[in-house]
């Protein structure tokens, strides 16, 4: 006799968006992992932007790839767009209240979009 009849199955854990896309960053060893807040910030066009950045462009790569895999298995969520992945220098991942920007280091050091948004709350990430 089978044990699991008429037993629902169980359901996974609740991620939140924030969770799983900074889970899906350290799974494939992003660095440098920050958290601005933007919410009290006026006239932005999202909530919280998650940066972090890889010292090549095939690692960028495979952390966005892997950011629209886990949030989608873990959330069941698809990014409103992405762009970058031709290049992969800066690779942005857009679900509407959160942007996630992955960087190639060099970029990142250009763009500076820390100190650009410095009116932001600001939250680093442990890397695991």
């Amino acid at each position: 006799m089978r044990k699991n009849i008429g037993k629902k199955p169980t359901i996974p854990q609740q991620y939140s968006l924030l969770d799983a896309v900074i889970e899906s960053i350290q799974d494939k060893k992003g660095e440098d992992i920050v958290v601005l807040d933007l919410r009290k910030v006026q006239d932005t066009i999202t909530d919280q932007f998650i940066i972090c950045h890889a010292d090549n462009t095939t690692q960028v790569r495979a952390i966005a790839h892997n950011i629209v895999e886990m949030v989608r298995e873990k959330t069941g969520e698809t990014p409103f767009s992405k762009e970058g992945f031709a290049n992969a220098e800066w690779i942005l991942v857009d679900y509407l209240d959160i942007v996630v920007h992955v960087f190639y280091k060099e970029k990142r050091t250009f763009y500076q979009l820390e100190e650009l948004w410095s009116d932001a709350q600001i939250k680093k990430i442990a890397n695991s």
